[in-house]
C-alpha cells in the first residue's frame, strides 16, 4: 500500500512516499481504509525530531483520519466491518490512575497516532478499535479527516481546562491555524467574545466573517496587549488561548485580567520564554497546560459539533503524493484552515 514516510529526522527532502507492507491488527483494533488525512504541526514536529521521538525504519507519518473500516479484531464489539468512522489518535494504557480516573491524555505512557505507532498518511492504518466513532453524518471524508485532533485539543483547552462560561472574552493567538480556529468556532458556540490576531490582513477579514468580534493586525500595531486592553475598557480578556508559545507568552501576561486563564496547547515559536513571577500572583493568574483530549472530551466534543453541525474550515485538499507542497504550506504559515491529504476516494 502508498504511505507517506520517513526512515530519519530533517528537512522536506526525508519525506518520501513508498509502497509499505499492509498493516498487521490485533485481537482488540480494527483497520481503516483511510479516505482523508488531516495535516497538523505535530507531523512537521515528529520530522525534524522535535521532543526526541523514537522513529520506526520507514515510520508512517498522520494523527487524523476518517475512513471505512474494513477488518475487525475477534475481541472488537460494536464496528463492523464498513462502518465510516473518525479516529480518535490519542493513545493510553486504559488501565492506570490516570485512565481509570477518565484523565486517558495524562496517562503516563500517552502517546499519538502517527507518532507512537504507525500513522495516518497511508491507505489503511491499524487502530485500537476504542479510538475509533462513527463519522458525523453532515460531514464529508474530507472535513471528517480535518478536524478531530486540532478540534479536540480546542474543546479541551477552552471547555474543560478554561471553563469556558457564556459571555466571556478569548484572546487567540494566530488565526489560521487549526487549534485556533476551532477555538474560535467553540468559543463562538459558547456566545463568548472572540478577539483574534494574525499578521495578516486577509486572515483577519476572514476570521470576521466567520464569527470573530474583533482583530488585531501584530505587524501594524505598537503593543498588542495594549489594543486588547483598549478593546475590553482596560479589563483584559478571560482566556488567552496560545499555540505559539515564546512568542507571544509576555502578551499573554498583559492582556489577560486579573483572575484570568492563560492555556497553552504547543508552541510553534522557541519554547524557552521568561514568566513574569510577579505579574503571575499579583494578579492571581492560571496557566494551564493543555494536550489533546480525554475519551469524554472527545465525545463531547463530537456531540457539539455533531448537534451544532459545526464544519471545519478547509485551507486546501491535495493528493498524498503532493504531501511535501502541503507540509511547506504549513510550516510558512501560508494556511487558512486544515490541509488535508486525501488518500483514497
Amino acid at each position: 500500500m502508498r504511505a507517506a514516510t520517513i526512515r530519519g529526522h530533517g528537512g522536506l527532502d526525508v519525506l518520501s512516499i513508498e509502497e509499505v507492507p499492509e498493516p498487521e491488527f490485533a485481537e482488540d483494533e480494527v483497520v481503516l481504509e483511510v479516505r482523508s488525512a488531516g495535516l497538523n504541526h505535530l507531523d512537521i514536529w515528529l520530522r525534524k525530531g522535535r521532543g526526541g521521538a523514537r522513529l520506526s525504519e520507514p515510520q508512517i507519518l498522520g494523527s487524523d483520519a476518517a475512513g471505512v473500516v474494513i477488518a475487525v479484531g475477534s475481541r472488537v464489539r460494536g464496528v463492523d466491518i464498513g462502518d465510516e468512522v473518525i479516529l480518535n489518535p490519542g493513545l493510553s494504557c486504559g488501565c492506570c490512575d490516570y485512565c481509570n480516573r477518565g484523565e486517558q491524555s495524562e496517562c503516563l505512557s500517552f502517546g499519538i497516532v502517527g507518532m507512537s505507532r504507525h500513522g495516518t498518511f497511508a491507505e489503511q492504518v491499524a487502530v485500537p478499535a476504542r479510538n475509533v466513532a462513527p463519522k458525523p453524518s453532515h460531514l464529508s471524508f474530507n472535513e471528517a479527516g480535518a478536524f478531530v485532533l486540532a478540534q479536540l485539543t480546542a474543546w479541551r483547552m477552552l471547555m474543560t481546562r478554561a471553563r469556558l462560561r457564556p459571555g466571556q472574552t478569548v484572546l487567540i493567538h494566530g488565526i489560521g491555524g487549526g487549534v485556533a480556529l476551532y477555538a474560535l468556532q467553540l468559543a463562538k458556540l459558547a456566545t463568548a467574545r472572540v478577539i483574534v490576531t494574525s499578521s495578516s490582513d486577509e486572515k483577519l477579514e476572514r476570521a470576521s466573517r466567520i464569527g470573530a468580534d474583533h482583530t488585531i493586525n501584530y505587524d501594524s500595531v505598537n503593543d498588542v496587549s495594549q489594543c486588547v486592553k483598549d478593546l475590553t475598557s482596560g479589563m483584559g480578556v478571560d482566556i488567552v488561548i496560545d499555540t505559539v508559545g515564546a512568542a507571544t507568552w509576555p502578551i499573554d501576561f498583559s492582556a489577560v485580567r486579573r483572575g484570568g486563564k492563560i492555556v497553552l496547547c504547543g508552541v510553534t515559536s522557541d519554547a524557552s520564554a521568561v514568566t513574569d513571577l510577579r505579574a503571575l500572583y499579583w494578579n492571581q493568574l492560571t496557566i494551564m497546560g493543555s494536550t489533546m483530549g480525554s475519551d469524554e472530551d472527545f465525545r463531547q466534543m463530537v456531540k457539539a459539533v455533531t448537534t451544532a453541525k459545526l464544519r471545519p474550515v478547509i485551507d486546501s485538499v491535495t493528493p498524498l503524493e503532493n504531501i511535501k507542497d502541503a507540509m511547506r504550506r504549513m510550516e510558512t504559515a501560508g494556511q487558512f484552515g486544515k490541509i488535508v491529504l486525501e488518500i483514497s476516494k
